[in-house]
């Protein structure tokens, strides 16, 4: 196993989601101009490429429908307790 490989582990294992963002939040604070460039340009298109689902009128359209439907009976909801034991019912089984 290369030594990248280990430290990729390590990383996945060990740090969070939140101490990473803390990492890379003060890498990029103090990092020289080129660097913090190069990092941009690697996720240019995931940073630009975020879908602002509120400004599409007929996505909303559809939440709007789907609540009006929900709030006047039209569809019956189900309770998270119900859908989270639905979900995690093939996970049950496969233990």
């Amino acid at each position: 196993m290369s030594i990248k490989a280990v430290n990729l582990e390590k990383i996945n294992n060990v740090m969070t989601a939140s101490s990473i963002r803390q990492k890379l939040y003060d890498y990029i604070r103090v990092a020289e101009d080129k660097k913090v460039k190069a990092i941009y340009t690697m996720l240019e298109g995931e940073i630009e490429g975020t879908y602002d689902y509120w400004n599409d009128k007929e996505f909303v359209a559809v939440l709007d429908k789907r609540s009006e439907d929900h709030k006047s009976g039209r569809v019956k909801g189900i309770a998270w307790e119900d859908a989270k034991a639905q979900i995690m019912e093939p996970a049950k089984k496969k233990r």
